[in-house]
């Protein structure tokens, strides 16, 4: 009887440390979303940030 409480004690422990843990992920990639979309270059397309480009002649 007592190994059965303490099994459920430890179950229940267990799923809110995930809830709490993938709720956290879920907001930090929420978060890091809205920062990369600001910064994505159309002209990139090799990754690699502007090393490959030729200047512009004006």
């Amino acid at each position: 009887m007592n190994n059965k409480i303490m099994f459920i004690v430890g179950c229940i422990i267990f799923i809110i440390y995930v809830y709490f843990l993938l709720s956290i992920v879920r907001k930090q990639h929420k978060i890091q979303r809205k920062e990369n979309i600001a910064s994505y270059d159309a002209n990139d397309i090799d990754g690699i940030g502007n090393q490959g480009r030729f200047p512009t002649k004006n």
